[in-house]
């Protein structure tokens, strides 16, 4: 196990670090001024674009185009572009997780989120960053809980717990306000709005689910599995015995 797993003294420092993580991984400064160099989806840029679809018409040719990953593919090739694009993020993620539990962010995040996330999810607070992350980027939240099973921070039961949290409703975020909140702007002919409720409520029900999710997982490994939360070091153990 990581010597990391062990109690280390929570000062000043190490809540400046996770102030900086919660503000870097939540998007609240995603922009394109100066500010926006302390985002993480900001700073993980993105790839240009590739012309396709090109049709020639009077005035000369025009192109349209797409993501990196272009239109049409399939399969391996297909998979092995997609699985191209989530490198840098994952890389960029974990590197930035490193030196921020370096400060102690995650030492912070421990003492000031298991009492809130031990009732919840039963999950320790330390992963109260990964959770953040996953709100706007799956793929960086992956990233980090997995580093945080493999150094011992989670064990296997509260690590698929947090996956379920993470995967129902995935980047939560990035995905409600770049696509589903268009919806509340829309007027009917009258001119009254089409939907009625509000981006708050909307957002607060997504939240309130994305919990009921893990909780829901939670009694099914109970009935499945019993009770009993082995420690990672048990899971390592078992692990080589079944391989055995």
């Amino acid at each position: 196990m990581s010597d990391l797993t062990k109690e280390r003294k929570v000062t000043i420092g190490s809540y400046i670090a996770l102030a900086f993580a919660i503000v870097f991984f939540s998007g609240l400064l995603q922009s394109n001024e100066w500010y926006g160099v302390f985002d993480f989806t900001t700073l993980n840029g993105a790839f240009g674009q590739v012309a396709h679809n090109v049709t020639e018409t009077e005035n000369g040719v025009q192109a349209a185009t797409t993501s990196f990953r272009g239109v049409g593919g399939s399969g391996a090739r297909d998979g092995f572009i997609f699985a191209l694009t989530l490198i840098p993020t994952v890389m960029f993620a974990l590197g930035m997780i490193n030196v921020l539990e370096h400060y102690g962010a995650l030492d912070a995040a421990r003492k000031l989120l298991s009492p809130l996330l031990r009732p919840l999810m039963g999950i320790p607070g330390n992963s109260g960053l990964a959770l953040i992350a996953s709100l706007q980027s799956t793929d960086a939240g992956a990233a980090m809980t997995r580093q945080l099973k493999d150094e011992g921070h989670l064990t296997k039961r509260e690590t698929d717990v947090f996956t379920m949290f993470q995967f129902t409703a995935g980047a939560a975020i990035v995905n409600f306000f770049s696509s589903g909140a268009v919806l509340f702007t829309l007027t009917m002919m009258d001119g009254s709005l089409a939907v009625t409720s509000s981006i708050g409520l909307a957002v607060a029900v997504m939240f309130l689910f994305k919990f009921v999710g893990a909780n829901l997982f939670r009694v099914y490994l109970n009935i499945t599995e019993g009770k009993e939360d082995k420690s990672p070091k048990q899971d390592e153990t078992n692990a080589q015995q079944e391989t055995a």
